[in-house]
């Protein structure tokens, strides 16, 4: 008597696939603004960054190193940069992560 109208009142709804359609696509737009636009600006940012290096920059890498390019190599990736007067470092231009304003490594 009472579990007849238990299963009748739970009777699976019917539709519903238009609102599961708009929510995949509100939440679609939502993963491209906060996630996808933001590191495609990084990376386009950070290219033009490696393609205006020159000798004379003042760089800090993504090591925590802080020098002055010495040579920048355009056959290859790779920069060499000056720590001070007896150190140069090779490294690949990627790992190159700001340049800083002239007469930084002075000022430290």
């Amino acid at each position: 008597m009472f579990i007849a109208n238990a299963y009748a009142s739970s009777a699976p709804q019917q539709g519903g696939g238009i609102e599961m359609m708009i929510m995949l696509a509100v939440f679609g737009l939502i993963f491209y603004f906060m996630i996808l636009r933001p590191q495609n600006k990084r990376v386009k940012e950070h290219k033009s960054l490696v393609e205006s290096l020159s000798k004379g920059d003042e760089v800090l890498t993504s090591g925590g190193l802080v020098g002055k390019i010495a040579k920048v190599k355009e056959d290859n990736d790779y920069v060499v940069i000056a720590l001070n007067d007896q150190t140069e470092v090779t490294i690949k231009k990627d790992f190159i992560s700001a340049v800083l304003p002239k007469g930084s490594i002075q000022s430290l």
